[in-house]
């Protein structure tokens, strides 16, 4: 029992070291489409949690949570295959270039450092998987992939997932002038329940379940690509 205890305490320590804004994957570079929101002033205190709302049922958990989920069940299954064709999906839901640029570039970027923090012959097998274009290399994808490699319960994985990508959205909001702290932080405390809510409701779905519907955040995001000046990659 105390050994149980221990792997759990352990996976969910991992969680918090993945999750970090300090673990050097990069996100702290993106906006998701923020900032575009912010040029067009149509972004402040009032509009935030809503839009985030949007981002995690139709966007980061329609497509990344399940992306997610189904490369954490391929370490399950010992099926990298499933992995792979997930990974696929995944960037053909997003629309916008930056997005699926930044995606990659934060996938494969977390997947070399992994390699080095974590090790294990199942990370390297997935980056020849890149390195061969068996598979893009989603940061989703890689992140399921190595939060099921480190005992991660799939449910916790995605829930980290996506409070990571939320904690990114404030926090560019907060650099942007749009939010201060406080408010920044009632925001993640109000979505709590949410990033629950969809990490339950996608924890099964398949390959073929990955979508995304946020129009008018991929309008934004691909009028970003061409401003003139930006804070963020995306």
């Amino acid at each position: 029992m105390a050994q149980v205890h221990m792997q759990h305490l352990l996976a969910f320590i991992g969680s918090l070291q993945l999750g970090d804004s300090f673990f050097p994957s990069g996100l702290y570079t993106l906006s998701h489409g923020l900032e575009a929101f912010a040029q067009a002033d149509e972004l402040g205190p009032a509009t935030l949690e809503a839009l985030l709302i949007d981002h995690l049922r139709d966007g980061f958990g329609a497509a990344d949570a399940v992306a997610l989920a189904c490369a954490h069940r391929a370490i399950e299954e010992h099926d990298l295959d499933l992995a792979a064709l997930a990974d696929v999906r995944l960037t053909a839901t997003k629309l916008p270039r930056e997005a699926r640029e930044t995606s990659l570039r934060a996938g494969r970027q977390l997947l070399h450092i992994a390699g080095e923090i974590f090790g294990g012959e199942v990370l390297d097998v997935y980056a020849e998987y890149v390195r061969g274009n068996r598979a893009p290399g989603n940061h989703a994808v890689v992140l399921g992939l190595v939060m099921a490699t480190q005992g991660i319960q799939r449910e916790m994985a995605i829930a980290g997932e996506l409070y990571a990508l939320v904690s990114s959205c404030v926090a560019a909001a907060v650099r942007l002038a749009l939010v201060d702290h406080v408010v920044a932080q009632v925001a993640l405390h109000r979505l709590k329940p949410v990033i629950a809510e969809v990490a339950r409701a996608n924890r099964d779905k398949g390959v073929q379940d990955i979508a995304s519907c946020v129009p008018r955040t991929d309008v934004m995001a691909m009028r970003h690509e061409r401003a003139e000046v930006r804070l963020f990659m995306s």
